[in-house]
């Protein structure tokens, strides 16, 4: 009768010590492997109460003996009061589900600054992208998305700055950085982030494209992004640039080739025989950031610099930097290099903005006037009934010539306000009225001014309104087509009293810089393009 109680412990005990640890404990105890007085009694449940020796006179000696060297006071046989954990093979006395699961989305405090230098602290999860970020920043202070705001990383000590890839951990950037670097993060616009899937004929000249295979035909710009976007077929990107040499100040001009498995330039002139390329540069660890003061701080050639650098935290030492001829070479460069990291990643981004990994989700952030947008129409009050404007170009030629009306009439109120000097008061109302605007920038250089739009993106129409350094009583229009910058004289003229301001020699007049802006954005005129976006500095 001993024997059989104590296999078919013995069984059970084997079969509960899989499914808990503790019953393991428990059942151990109960099978009697050896003598009873192998195991020490626990408070609760003593060996002897399952299992008595064999030998009862050796058994209780051996049990004194043991008993005393622990010192473990003698307690009566207490039955076991949990018989199923030894008799049941499928109960488990301890369930991960009861455990309290951790957190792994730990928060982080950060600081995101603006380009007047005023930053904001966000406390986010440790999994935040930066297109949530972003809107983050877009909710919290009431701006308008319209998927051009961009999260920068600056790296001041060594001049360059990246786009952070909206897919893009914001943390996981942040633990690249060395600890005694002053690096920062930037909010501001950039039109040019995704502007080669709308435009790629801008961003892929003719002369630094070519096929590893031969194809039938021309190919279009927009084939040429496809095949950035496909794994078996890519095109080859090719052209002078100038590479600082490992460890000295000097750079030296070699042609290079951009191909899927990384940055190669030829050792003998702009021949792309395999025994004439070198390996450069790959971009899977690599992040490519754009140099901001080429030639003060590396002493580069031209200021259309770029550079790889590792994504572990290293000094300028582990940099290879680059330069272009001009900004259209470097854009082509550097635009290859993120289709060719990223890829799919990259159109994903651009056709689903709102899909983050974070809380920010597009269910949670929205545009903050979408739904006040989306139910106004635009009316027309002029006949004897009213009618919805459908033509949208019609809708938006009455809304300027409502807003010019409007403003007439409170310049007009301005004026005639109890003053004998109401004409004066007037034209000095419309020569400052513009100061106020965000598109105007008081007192800035030409070469800030360019700097400007280089950063929030050569794409056709970006803009700005600034002061005119050589002629104090005239404003320059400053914007951007085709890849480069051009500069417009907005000049001052008078007419019977009253002073106007003229793009094209006096043959279109404005009252004021505000009517000006708003006629270039509806009419191309003596421009090359429309204006369509305002380079602004904002505050957070």
């Amino acid at each position: 009768m001993t024997t059989s109680l104590q296999d078919g412990q013995s069984a059970a005990g084997r079969a509960a010590a899989r499914d808990s640890p503790l019953a393991a404990q428990v059942c151990g105890a109960a099978q009697g492997r050896g003598d009873a007085h192998d195991l020490a009694p626990g408070p609760w449940l003593h060996a002897g109460a399952l299992l008595p020796p064999p030998d009862g006179t050796r058994g209780c000696a051996a049990d004194r003996r043991k008993k005393k060297d622990l010192d473990v006071p003698e307690m009566p046989s207490i039955p076991n009061p949990f018989p199923e954990l030894c008799c049941s093979p499928f109960t488990s006395v301890l369930s991960a589900d009861l455990f309290p699961k951790a957190n792994s989305r730990k928060k982080q405090v950060i600081k995101v600054y603006s380009e007047d230098e005023t930053s904001r602290a966000l406390d986010v999860p440790s999994d935040i992208t930066a297109r949530d970020v972003c809107q983050l920043l877009i909710l919290k202070n009431h701006y308008i998305d319209d998927h051009s705001w961009t999260l920068f990383e600056h790296l001041p000590h060594i001049g360059v700055e990246r786009t952070i890839e909206d897919h893009e951990l914001v943390i996981e950037v942040l633990s690249n950085w060395g600890i005694e670097e002053e690096n920062k993060l930037y909010f501001r616009k950039n039109y040019a982030k995704y502007e080669f899937f709308k435009n790629p004929m801008y961003f892929f000249p003719e002369h630094m494209v070519s096929f590893a295979t031969e194809t039938n035909g021309e190919i279009s710009p927009t084939q040429i992004l496809q095949m950035f976007l496909s794994s078996s077929t890519y095109p080859e990107i090719h052209g002078f640039l100038h590479a600082k040499e490992q460890g000295k100040k000097s750079w030296k001009k070699i042609y290079f080739f951009l191909r899927r498995s990384g940055l190669y330039f030829s050792t003998k002139g702009t021949s792309k025989e395999p025994r004439h390329l070198q390996f450069f540069s790959e971009f899977g660890n690599s992040d490519i950031y754009v140099s901001l003061a080429g030639k003060k701080k590396h002493g580069a050639p031209t200021n259309y610099g770029f550079c790889f650098k590792p994504n572990k935290a290293g000094g300028p030492r582990d940099l290879k930097m680059l330069c272009a001829e001009e900004e259209q070479s470097r854009t082509c460069w550097v635009t290859a290099i993120r289709l060719l990291k990223y890829g799919m990643q990259l159109y994903q981004n651009y056709m689903h903005p709102y899909q983050g990994r974070s809380g920010c989700s597009s269910q949670s952030i929205s545009p903050m006037r979408s739904i006040s947008e989306n139910s106004l129409v635009a009316m027309d009050f002029s006949g004897q009934k009213s009618r919805v404007i459908e033509n949208p170009t019609e809708a938006l030629s009455v809304a300027v010539e409502e807003g010019l009306a409007w403003r007439k009439k409170g310049c007009l109120r301005l004026g005639t306000h109890g003053s004998p000097t109401a004409s004066s008061q007037s034209s000095a109302t419309n020569m400052a009225i513009h100061r106020s605007q965000p598109w105007f920038h008081h007192k800035i250089s030409r070469d800030e001014a360019q700097r400007l739009i280089i950063q929030q993106g050569l794409v056709d129409g970006v803009f700005l309104v600034r002061d005119s350094q050589s002629n104090p009583k005239t404003f320059v229009l400053s914007m951007s087509h085709g890849q480069k910058i051009k500069h417009f004289q907005i000049i001052p003229v008078e007419d019977d009293g009253e002073m106007f301001h003229t793009l094209d020699d006096g043959h279109t007049r404005f009252t004021d810089l505000i009517q000006l802006v708003e006629f270039y954005q509806l009419n191309k005129g003596v421009l090359p393009c429309k204006l369509k976006h305002y380079c602004a500095r904002i505050a957070l």
